[in-house]
């Protein structure tokens, strides 16, 4: 992972913490929440306050999130906002990490000046040894203060605020403005400068979780179904009408189809079709020549025509399907039959524009994995798992294709793969899609299909 780490492409964009003032004040939050602390002098963060330097020398990667379920965090500054989520156990913890840092940002910006920020993403389940246990997790609540109580005391201060203002005796409450007077100490003005940060809760009807190998759970769609990346069979009976796991190709076509989850790429507004299929294809010519031997370093796209011709008799359906669906993109050939069992499939889909495209696109990066971009902008734990298996050569192609044409734009190569914007010209293209569309045979024929998973 050397070249991954040197390149930027993991441990990326984390907060380094090198003065002793913060060493002294993260210290004093991880002693808060854990009874631990740390020896070192310089470390890195991410969003959670979670350190990889910190989590070796303590040989805990999950010391801030216990059972990996309710993660706790360490907010040092408010610049965590803009940095990754290391050791992700739920696909929402980053985005409501995010959101609460954003939405309480100037109170935040006030306490991290004097202190650390310590709290807990917490909902219902503190342990998840069964399955089942995760369909029980419905609401996220944050809960968040100083190491020093700030909060609590800013809101213990202004009740006792409210009550001298209406109590005509308060005058001489001898007990009551002491007690102010303590703690205003502690928190300033809060008359002036309120120290409030304000109660969020996240319903989670529809996410990813990392346990027992990787698990899609969808209840806020019109037919819900939980995906699995393991076995469906070893994770038993669960509370949800239908499981299914890789696999079951065409049952999960049919469910992103009838939810309303994915559109054909090749309809899909305001990108280069054609340029996203030609990048596919040379991904899976890189798989497919990845044990050759060849030096792929540096390797430009004449270099990898020039494998596709070397190899063509070896090449995968992945290839084939993709390069009949480019050749009709640019009219060049009718239009090829790609049903939910072809290997290309769920390589000619994308996320439509909804809610949960972000988890959409996560699905569609595991199902369609030799895609090493969508892989890695979607689902970077399934690309670092996948990137130890792959060849020297493979490893060497991807990690300078990344570094050269993702991370010098990475919001325009987001844009132009899943952007929704853009107008859309209609074509006669786009009434064919409508009529047979890339599912072939799992497009909803009326009278035919029984149920949402029939056949």
């Amino acid at each position: 992972m050397k070249r991954l780490i040197e390149k930027g492409l993991m441990f990326g964009n984390l907060i380094h913490v090198s003065s002793p003032a913060l060493v002294e004040r993260y210290n004093r939050a991880l002693e808060h929440l854990t009874g631990r602390r740390t020896e070192l002098s310089d470390f890195h963060i991410d969003i959670s306050g979670y350190s990889p330097e910190v989590g070796d020398e303590l040989s805990d990667p999950l010391y801030l999130n216990p059972n990996g379920v309710n993660r706790q965090f360490i907010l040092l500054t408010t610049a965590q906002k803009t940095a990754p989520l290391l050791n992700v156990k739920f696909s929402m913890s980053r985005s409501i990490l995010r959101r609460f840092i954003e939405e309480n940002e100037a109170q935040l910006f006030a306490l991290t000046a004097r202190d650390a920020v310590a709290g807990e993403l917490l909902n219902s389940v503190y342990s998840v040894s069964d399955p089942k246990a995760l369909f029980d997790i419905r609401t996220i609540r944050i809960e968040a203060d100083t190491t020093a109580g700030t909060v609590k005391d800013a809101e213990a201060l202004g009740e006792r605020i409210d009550r001298f203002m209406a109590e005509d005796d308060a005058w001489f409450d001898d007990v009551l403005i002491a007690e102010m007077i303590g703690l205003a100490k502690k928190t300033g003005d809060v008359t002036r400068n309120p120290v409030r940060l304000k109660l969020m809760e996240f319903a989670q009807d529809n996410y990813w979780t990392a346990h027992f190998g990787g698990l899609y759970i969808f209840r806020g769609v019109d037919h819900p179904a939980a995906i699995c990346a393991g076995d469906k069979a070893d994770l038993g009976k669960l509370p949800i009408k239908y499981t299914f796991d890789f696999a079951d190709r065409n049952q999960i076509a049919k469910f992103l189809d009838y939810n309303d989850l994915v559109e054909p790429i090749v309809k899909a507004r305001g990108i280069d079709a054609g340029a996203i299929l030609r990048q596919k294809l040379d991904f899976i010519i890189v798989d497919a020549a990845q044990d050759t031997g060849i030096d792929l370093t540096g390797a430009t796209r004449r270099d990898i025509r020039a494998l596709a011709r070397a190899h063509a008799d070896t090449l995968p359906q992945e290839f084939h399907g993709l390069q009949a669906l480019l050749r009709w993109a640019e009219e060049e050939g009718p239009w090829p039959r790609i049903t939910s069992d072809h290997p290309a499939y769920f390589y000619t889909l994308r996320a439509a524009d909804h809610a949960d495209r972000d988890l959409v696109n996560m699905l569609l990066a595991e199902l369609a994995p030799k895609d090493v971009r969508q892989l890695f902008i979607c689902h970077k734990e399934a690309f670092y798992r996948a990137y130890r298996g792959w060849s020297e050569a493979k490893k060497s192609y991807v990690a300078d294709f990344l570094d050269r044409e993702y991370q010098a734009d990475k919001a325009g190569a987001r844009t132009a793969l899943f952007g929704h914007d853009a107008p859309m010209r209609e074509t006669d293209k786009d009434d064919l899609i409508d009529r047979v569309g890339p599912w072939g045979a799992v497009r909803r024929d009326s009278g035919r299909i029984k149920g949402p998973w029939g056949g």
